[in-house]
């Protein structure tokens, strides 16, 4: 899998590393942001493909999936480590897995406050904000 300094990104899944999945994302939603848990845990999960950015000792520092819809989601870095480009390779990845999937098209769902992180990487917002567990969002495309 492509590695950034200090960063391995590698495939995942959800029967084989949910634990770690959870951890990240529990850490960033609903600790951080204060997703409630009930809304950050979906039947979705265990049909996604995931991938888990990995630092050099071996610390899950970031997790990101892909549903069958081409819908990219749950994209999380733990705080101390953003700002190095783990959340675009992240992304990037999961727009190739999709590609090989044979999907013409990616979108997710951008909390506001990433809309810019995300039309760097090639996505354009699509209609109007809404809400989503208490955070303003915006439904952003990119074709592949």
């Amino acid at each position: 899998m492509p590695t950034l300094p200090e960063i391995t990104i590698r495939a995942a899944s959800w029967s084989h590393d949910r634990a770690a999945i959870e951890h990240v994302r529990r850490r960033v939603f609903i600790d951080e942001q204060g997703v409630p848990e009930h809304e950050e845990w979906d039947t979705l999960d265990p049909q996604c493909a995931h991938v888990l950015a990995i630092a050099a000792k071996r610390d899950v520092v970031g997790t990101a999936r892909l549903d069958d819809t081409g819908k990219i989601g749950r994209v999380a870095v733990m705080p101390e480590w953003r700002g190095r480009g783990i959340g675009a390779r992240m992304v990037e990845i999961l727009m190739e897995r999709a590609q090989q999937k044979g999907l013409g098209r990616v979108h997710l769902n951008a909390q506001v406050a990433a809309i810019d992180f995300y039309r760097r990487l090639g996505f354009e917002p699509v209609g109007e904000v809404f809400d989503d567990a208490g955070i303003a969002h915006r439904r952003m495309e990119r074709a592949l």
